[in-house]
């Protein structure tokens, strides 16, 4: 391969120079400047005589690109390290859509995951792939927002039973342990750890439980397997009494039967954004962020009592893409990010001023879908959704369900909810 107009992006192991190939080795002979991380370059620099520049990337990868303009524009070649394979959550896709797909030649190495399995002795073709290989965020917690470097491992956890990791020295496997913990996993759930592969002092851990993993230090650098069982819980249709609710002769604001019509009618896609307006003990928000996996939850609720039940289910479901916040619509949707779709379940007397701010935050294409058991809210809504322009509807739901007289049943019905559907289309 010839590359003499472009910037090599070379995958590098612990084992340094020894593992390269010997397209990657001319290539570095070659290269006038050599970038890299630290740690990188230092196992390179007792391999390269003299006379080329040193670039060390961290804390200024957003520069990379420029010094790679910089140095082919003068004529010289360019070598960038990457660990393992730079496609596999390196940076190769990151400089190739800032440079070109012509300016770029990726010449990788095995992953460093591919190693871990080896040393496992287990198959990986079905293992999905997540990276926390991020910036120190602290630990995770249920309050933490959908750009907590450890989010994508937890989303990937609840869509897989097998979840290969690559970690950093902040997001260590012991902090991913602790965020699962914090998430609701428990015993169900096991590590395994690879650490400092093809180096003198390479180790394996595990299968670890949460909490072992969670209080012991591990060798960096390294990548982790996370396994679980199956997932019990279906993602849509949970029972009422599967929630932790209000007292039992309140229960939950949204039944079952207003839950499944309601999600039906915000015809959620998997990476959609959802705001949860009065969420209550969680029951609709949840079930939106586990028919979301890719997606996340915005929810607000301002009865404290039902806050702490609605980050109880959170943890009961395991549900990670879910960020409650205690307090007020509309002043507190201000900082939230546009939403596909909207779910209003109550509202403090401001229902006017929330269906106008949800149908201008929403985007083009996405539904707000509210639920009403009141006659002067109903009337409220309607009002306020004609004067839009958008198309919307009213279905009245009322449901009956079995219930046991003697040795016979009877139906018992539930107070009527209506639904009101507003779907935001061009005018």
């Amino acid at each position: 391969m010839n590359v003499p107009e472009r910037c090599a992006v070379i995958g590098i192991l612990d084992d340094g120079w020894e593992g390269l190939g010997e397209e990657s080795r001319r290539c570095l002979r070659e290269a006038g400047l050599v970038i890299g991380a630290e740690r990188t370059l230092a196992l390179m620099r007792p391999h390269l005589p003299e006379g080329r520049e040193w670039r060390a990337l961290d804390g200024a990868l957003t520069e990379v690109p420029r010094w790679v303009e910089e140095a082919l524009g003068r004529g010289r070649k360019v070598a960038v390290l990457a660990t393992g394979d730079p496609l596999c959550h390196g940076l190769a896709s990151w400089l190739i859509a800032r440079l070109g797909e012509a300016r770029v030649a990726v010449l990788p190495a095995v992953s460093t995951l591919q190693l871990a399995f080896a040393r496992w002795k287990l198959p990986w073709q079905e293992v999905r792939i997540a990276s926390c290989h991020a910036r120190d965020a602290g630990e995770w917690s249920l309050s933490a927002g959908p750009g907590h470097p450890l989010s994508p491992v937890l989303r990937a956890v609840a869509q897989s039973r097998r979840v290969a990791v690559f970690t950093s020295a902040e997001n260590d496997p012991s902090r991913i342990a602790r965020a699962l913990i914090a998430c609701g996993y428990g015993e169900e759930v096991k590590l395994r750890v690879a650490s400092r592969l093809l180096l003198a002092d390479e180790a394996l851990f595990g299968p670890l439980s949460l909490a072992e993993a969670a209080e012991r230090e591990f060798p960096d650098p390294n990548v982790v397997l996370i396994e679980r069982e199956e997932e019990r819980l279906p993602r849509f249709g949970l029972e009422d009494e599967e929630y932790a609710q209000r007292a039992p002769e309140k229960g939950l604001l949204t039944k079952q039967e207003a839950r499944a019509l309601s999600l039906a009618k915000l015809r959620l896609r998997p990476e959609a954004c959802v705001w949860d307006i009065g969420a209550g003990s969680g029951s609709v928000g949840l079930e939106c962020a586990r028919l979301c996996p890719e997606g996340e939850v915005w929810a607000i609720e301002k009865n404290a009592a039902e806050a702490d039940n609605a980050r109880e289910n959170a943890r009961r479901l395991r549900v990670a893409n879910y960020r409650l916040i205690e307090g007020r619509a509309p002043e507190a949707l201000a900082d939230w990010p546009d939403p596909d779709a909207v779910f209003i379940g109550g509202s403090g007397g401001e229902l006017p001023e929330l269906i106008a701010l949800s149908l201008a935050r929403l985007k083009d294409g996405g539904r707000l879908v509210m639920n009403f058991v009141t006659l002067e809210n109903l009337a409220a809504a309607t009002a306020a959704v004609r004067s839009s322009g958008f198309p919307w509807e009213v279905v009245q739901l009322q449901a009956s369900r079995s219930k046991p007289i003697l040795d016979m049943h009877r139906l018992a019905a539930q107070n009527p909810v209506w639904i009101v559907t507003v779907a935001k289309e061009g005018r």
